[in-house]
């Protein structure tokens, strides 16, 4: 065989191999290839047509509101309304759902509101339902799964232009793609496309005359006019219609856009000419389109809602200046409003620190691809094929002909040069190349098996064919991954174990106030200072989230000295912390940290291609809770009683007993002060006087109870627990509870 035939033959190898791996790795293309088109690209200029509204943690201050938004007062959203309408917002669209009805007098504020705009899209919650099927002779034959749309509440759906579904992944599912029409709900057009269907109507006039031009027996399928789409609310008919047209005849948008070509006897602006042209492509395109994300959070304007109320009721030259006319409003939620519950979605832009992009916020990076025309494109499939397959011909035989090291740095350069054009035509046209085949699969296989080939060739000595594996995988690396991977999915043992759960203090604020570089910085040294203590109290940081750590002391059978060590840990981070924020002469970290002990499985947690290995069970939630209970009580270090099981040497107060938030147990809990070696008389005098309060209240004695709950305060000056309890009492005096009483602390929430 000549060396052609055997350098066409590696060839042929790594570009079929290539080709093989093209159905499995689809999902490593998303997760590894485009995320890292995004990282090299990094941010970009956004539309000035889309701007965001946020309901967010300061409105929510600002307005004297309630922190859930979905309890803030309809006539808001009514101002809201008006004020975007008088400034000349061509679209307005609520990602909030208004399924329940509310103050009758604010609801029909907030309608009227809708109706004057006549632009206002509102959305549609979805939910999925599970049918079962059964035979005539009532024998189970399966499921059939739908999908049921729940709209606003009549008095609103009745009043706005259109009505949406807005449908996205949650949490730990990557956002990449975004509907336009949401298949399984009757091919219902999204709100991203119905907010873009409706700032479109500028030029609805020349999409019907250029359709006519084309295809004249569909354009008497459309609406006369704008004024009758929205008086009759056939927005998303709309839609329908024309999506109904293209599909029937592909080639009607072709015709179309191929007419617009001929701007000038149009007589378009430019401006009006993209909004047509890219309506156009929308229409021709799929149901889904990949997100051509614009940067991190933020990227996009954003206002917050209560400026835009505050500049209405301001003097028109006091007035900030921002300009609405003519540009899409998205108005939504901020996931930092509720932490607890998290609105965010994970994305390629996810930050570190946590910070996920909001629903309302990708709903307006989707509206801006539209007018853009500028959703990242994949190759189409004969492209894709082609390119991995000739990308691996091409490097099997280069690499063949050339020695050893020319060959490695010559896959290196070309690899390089791909990359580089992959990156060009992704930040130009948002044409998304493969990468994770041809750089990371073809590239190093077109080497590896040329050089394989070449020692089976030259008689080359097993040593040199080692080494030069060498380079690409440690032995160390191999053996193990080897060795392990069969048990990767069921490796996982019962113990017992303790876990502290730490979670600071104005993070929101201070992630509002710092950029993100120093925000990773400030976080960064957080960390080293309260890593610290748990190595050297042998603990296993398990988890970070945001600003909130997790760390884990397991052994098989229960253990009082890891218990003890777990205690020692809290006020050793307690400590850390005091002197990390003495350090900080600007920003401060308060911790708050509780801890539970009881049997958990650790393991590996996970599912497809990602696992991670954790604790699991309900230790790791009750300690999560104890912590948040800090915020009741105004305490910083907080442990159950399974916790102190067994140990005496530390200065600790009994609290209570809690049912804490989602939990059917109670807990009693105590609050871990210091080690009994460092406690001072006033520490000590205050357990005391407490534990007389504390029995007090439990015999329903609440004159006397409040009495030793103030006499606490005289002592130490503001005591959470004393506040808390005196305040207890003060409300079971005026309505005393029930016989059945037994002293026991409801809590709702975290």
């Amino acid at each position: 065989m000549s060396n052609f035939c055997k350098a066409l033959l590696v060839g042929l190898l790594t570009g079929i191999l290539g080709l093989s791996l093209v159905p499995i790795a689809s999902q490593l293309e998303e997760d590894i290839g485009l995320d890292f088109l995004f990282t090299l690209r990094g941010d970009r200029e956004v539309p000035s047509d889309v701007i965001i509204v946020t309901m967010d943690k300061v409105s929510a201050r600002n307005l004297n509101l309630s922190s859930n938004p979905g309890k803030w007062p309809r006539f808001l959203h009514a101002r809201l309304v008006k004020a975007l309408a008088k400034q000349g917002a061509a679209a307005i669209a609520f990602d909030v759902l208004f399924d329940e009805a509310r103050s009758p007098v604010y609801d029909s504020l907030f309608a009227d509101a809708i109706k004057n705009a006549r632009n206002v899209v509102l959305c549609e919650g979805v939910e999925k339902e599970t049918i079962s099927l059964t035979d005539k002779e009532g024998a189970h034959t399966g499921h059939l799964h739908t999908v049921k749309l729940v709209p606003p509440i009549p008095l609103l759906a009745q009043s706005a232009a259109a009505l949406a579904p807005f449908v996205l992944p949650k949490v730990p599912v990557k956002v990449s793609q975004c509907w336009r029409f949401k298949q399984g709900a009757g091919d219902k057009p999204t709100l991203p496309m119905v907010v873009f269907q409706i700032f479109a109507l500028k030029a609805y006039d020349e999409f019907v005359c250029t359709l006519k031009k084309v295809a004249p027996y569909h354009a008497d399928k459309l609406p006369i006019d704008t004024d009758e789409i929205i008086k009759t609310k056939r927005v998303e008919r709309l839609a329908l219609i024309i999506r109904n047209i293209f599909n029937k005849e592909p080639l009607i948008a072709e015709k179309m856009l191929d007419e617009l070509e001929d701007a000038v006897s149009l007589s378009l602006d430019p401006k009006k000419y993209q909004v047509l042209r890219a309506l156009i492509r929308i229409y021709q395109g799929p149901r889904s389109r990949y997100l051509n994300f614009y940067g991190p959070p933020g990227t996009i304007t954003t206002i917050p809602y209560y400026q835009l109320l505050q500049d209405q009721e301001r003097p028109a030259l006091n007035r900030k200046q921002l300009d609405l006319n003519g540009k899409a409003v998205f108005i939504g939620l901020s996931e930092r409003l509720r932490p607890e519950h998290k609105d965010g979605f994970y994305t390629v832009f996810s930050q570190p620190t946590g910070l996920d992009m909001s629903g309302v916020e990708i709903a307006a990076t989707a509206f801006a691809n539209m007018l853009e025309d500028m959703s990242v494109e994949p190759l189409g499939l004969l492209a894709h094929l082609a390119t991995i397959f000739f990308w691996g011909l091409g490097l099997g035989i280069l690499c063949f002909f050339l020695p050893t090291l020319i060959a490695g740095a010559s896959v290196a350069g070309l690899s390089a040069v791909y990359l580089v054009v992959a990156q060009y035509q992704f930040n130009n046209t948002a044409s998304w190349h493969p990468l994770v085949i041809p750089l990371l699969f073809q590239a190093p296989l077109a080497f590896l098996v040329t050089l394989i080939w070449k020692y089976f060739n030259t008689h080359k000595e097993r040593d040199n064919i080692r080494k030069a594996f060498g380079y690409y995988l440690p032995d160390k690396v191999v053996d193990q991954v080897a060795g392990n991977i069969s048990h990767v999915r069921t490796s996982s043992q019962m113990v017992y174990g303790t876990c502290l759960y730490t979670d600071a203090e104005q993070y929101s604020t201070l992630s509002e106030t710092m950029n993100p570089e120093e925000l990773s910085s400030f976080m960064n040294r957080y960390y080293e200072a309260i890593f610290q203590p748990v190595m050297q109290h042998s603990g296993i940081v398990s988890d970070i989230v945001g600003d909130s750590m997790l760390s884990i002391w397991a052994t098989g059978d229960p253990d009082a000295a890891l218990r003890n060590q777990a205690c020692l840990t809290a006020l050793d981070i307690a400590t850390a912390v005091r002197r990390f924020n003495q350090a900080s002469a600007v920003f401060q970290l308060p911790t708050r940290i509780g801890l539970h002990s009881g049997r958990m499985v650790m393991g590996n947690i996970g599912a497809i291609d990602h696992y991670e290995y954790r604790a699991v069970g309900d230790v790791v939630n009750s300690a999560s809770r104890i912590e948040g209970l800090n915020k009741y009580l105004g305490t910083w270090i907080l442990v159950s009683k399974e916790v102190l099981h067994e140990l005496d040497g530390f200065l600790t107060r009994r609290l209570g007993e809690f049912l804490l938030a989602g939990k059917t147990r109670p807990m009693v809990v105590y609050e871990l002060i210091c080690r009994l070696e460092e406690s001072k008389e006033k520490q000590e005098a205050l357990c005391a006087i407490f534990n007389e309060a504390l029995s007090a209240y439990m015999d329903k004695s609440w004159d006397k109870a409040i009495e030793k709950f103030y006499e606490c305060t005289r002592i130490y000056g503001e005591d959470g627990p004393a506040a808390f309890y005196a305040k207890l009492c003060k409300k079971y005096k005026e309505k005393p509870p029930e016989e059945t009483w037994n002293g026991l602390i409801s809590l709702n929430k975290k």
